[in-house]
C-alpha cells in the first residue's frame, strides 16, 4: 500500500488506526513480560542497570519536551508545538524499545529499604508510597497509549487549520495530563529505587 493510501486511510479512520496501533503496543509489552517474545538478546546485570539509567534520561527529556509542547500550543505556536510533540513521541518509542529489551532480556527490580537509609524508620509507609506511585505510573502509561496515539494520528493526517474541528485539542489535553504525570512518577520511582533505596532482582 502506498504512503498516500496509508495516510488517506488513517485520515478517514483515525480511531481504527489508533486501535490497531494500541493493540500492537499492548501485545508487545505483555509478550515481553510473559516471555512470549524470545526476540530480545540476554542482558548482563551491568547492562540492565545501564538501560535503567538510559530510560530515566529518555523519560526526563520526554517530559521536558512534552511540557514545552503544551506551552507552545497555549501561545499559539503550532510549528514548535508539533515539533515538540513529535520529538516527545519519538523519545517514548525509544523508551519502549529499551524497556521491552530490559524486561525481555534482563530483569525487573523490587525496592528494598535498609536500615540507615532515608526515612528507614518509616519503611512500611515509604514502600507503600512507592508502590502507589508505581501503580499510578503504570496505570496512566496504559491509559495514555490510545490517547497519545490518537492525538498523533490526527496531528499527522490533518493540516493545523483542520485540527480545531477534530477531537485533537481535547484528546491532546488528556494525553498531556496522563502522559506527563506518568513520566514524572516514573522518574520519581526510578530515583527512589536506584539512588535513594536498594533493590533486588525479580
Amino acid at each position: 500500500m502506498a504512503t498516500a493510501d496509508v495516510t488517506g486511510y488513517a485520515r478517514a479512520h483515525p480511531r481504527r488506526v489508533t486501535t490497531v496501533l494500541s493493540v500492537v503496543g499492548y501485545a508487545l509489552v505483555v509478550g515481553a513480560f510473559e516471555g512470549l517474545l524470545p526476540i530480545f538478546p540476554a542482558l548482563s546485570r551491568e547492562t540492565v542497570l545501564l538501560f535503567s539509567d538510559a530510560i530515566a534520561v529518555v523519560n526526563s527529556v520526554a517530559l521536558t519536551v512534552l511540557l514545552a509542547g503544551a506551552y507552545f500550543i497555549r501561545r499559539g505556536d503550532v510549528r514548535r508545538h508539533r515539533a515538540a510533540m513529535l520529538t516527545a513521541f519519538a523519545l517514548i518509542c525509544v523508551f519502549l524499545v529499551l524497556y521491552l529489551w530490559k524486561v525481555g532480556g534482563g530483569f525487573e527490580k523490587s525496592i528494598v529499604i535498609e536500615e540507615g537509609q532515608f526515612l528507614a524508620a518509616y519503611a512500611g509507609t515509604v514502600e507503600l508510597a512507592y508502590l502507589a506511585m508505581l501503580a499510578v505510573h503504570i496505570l496512566l502509561s496504559v491509559v495514555a497509549v490510545p490517547v497519545v496515539l490518537h492525538a498523533v494520528v490526527l496531528g499527522l493526517t490533518h493540516d493545523p487549520s483542520e485540527l480545531a474541528d477534530t477531537s485533537h485539542p481535547t484528546v491532546g489535553r488528556v494525553a498531556v495530563a496522563a502522559w506527563s504525570t506518568s513520566l514524572f512518577l516514573g522518574v520519581v520511582t526510578y530515583w527512589m529505587l536506584n539512588h535513594v533505596y536498594s533493590w533486588v532482582p525479580r
